[in-house]
């Protein structure tokens, strides 16, 4: 997922979209803990874009409070 797809989002859609990747992040750990991760460059990808996601919304708060 792109920075600039993710600044598009509105609030509502970041957590959405925040609480399903950290779903996919807690199953992908999972899987690796009992070695049936196949791609385990998904996991730093996931962690990525929820720092993204994270960041997206951090930068609308502070917008929100000026």
């Amino acid at each position: 997922m792109k920075a600039s797809e993710i600044r598009e989002m509105s609030v509502d859609e970041l957590n959405e979209k925040l609480a399903s990747l950290k779903e996919e992040l807690f199953a992908l750990r999972f899987q690796l803990a009992i070695n049936q991760l196949d791609n385990t460059a998904r996991l730093k990808a996931v962690k990525k874009d929820i720092a993204r996601i994270k960041t997206s919304l951090r930068e609308a708060e502070l917008a929100a409070q000026q």
